[in-house]
């Protein structure tokens, strides 16, 4: 049988358009796979402020505190431990505090677990940053690319991405918060350096409770942020 079929060469326009859909696609993914990153970090910052700890004080049915804490004690103490966690200041911030009868607020296994938290706290900053830095030089680039649009396809099925994920957790927080918990604390922090007496300063301040309540509102604020990235940038073509 003859074959009379001749190879077509590969032009560089080819090529070229080739190369083209290769760096849409990677556009794509990379700005997919940041806007979870950032909107959940935004969300984190967002609640570390003292508006958030005055709201959680005063919402129906809190926890009060079973060791004499009202809430303006609670509302002192616990903006000083906010104010701990985002200043420049090392842990004798915390540990030179003391209570009218010159009992140290807080005990040293408190403290060592105040300090691990506030290098995680950096960190998830320093990433928040990045990823923020990472966004908005990924649209400088699709902008001056003419790859606008990828960019926009990118923002959009990242939000869809965040609502999966985050729409994940919310079920397993109103399923089984207690064991969510665990598991979120021993994967940023060292079994047994998390856990104290219920008459202790952390406890008494920050109750499950409290802590439920803003994974509810990281989630509900991330799951926001990409409901609204998808709707805007949904089936957009330029």
């Amino acid at each position: 049988m003859n074959d009379n079929t001749e190879d077509t060469p590969v032009g560089i326009e080819d090529l070229e358009n080739a190369e083209g859909r290769w760096e849409s696609k990677l556009l794509i993914i990379t700005v997919m796979i940041f806007v979870p990153v950032f909107l959940a970090l935004t969300s984190v910052r967002l609640v570390m402020t003292p508006a958030l700890i005055q709201f959680e004080y005063n919402q129906p049915g809190f926890p009060p505190d079973p060791y004499g804490f009202t809430k303006e004690d609670r509302l002192y103490w616990s903006r000083i431990a906010l104010d701990y966690l985002l200043n420049s200041e090392d842990i004798s911030f915390l540990g030179d505090l003391e209570f009218a009868n010159g009992a140290p607020v807080y005990n040293a296994r408190e403290l060592r677990h105040m300090l691990d938290v506030k290098n995680t706290v950096t960190s998830v900053l320093y990433i928040w940053y990045i990823s923020l830095a990472a966004l908005v030089l990924l649209g400088a680039w699709a902008w001056h690319s003419g790859r606008w649009v990828d960019f926009k396809i990118g923002l959009s099925r990242g939000g869809v991405l965040t609502m999966t994920l985050i729409g994940a957790i919310l079920f397993f927080v109103l399923l089984s918060f207690g064991v969510l918990f665990v598991a979120f604390h021993n994967v940023f922090f060292q079994p047994g350096t998390w856990t104290f007496l219920f008459s202790d300063t952390l406890i008494r301040l920050f109750p499950e409770r409290f802590w439920r309540d803003v994974f509810l509102i990281v989630g509900g604020l991330s799951f926001a942020g990409g409901f609204l990235l998808t709707m805007v940038f949904k089936n957009k073509k330029s």
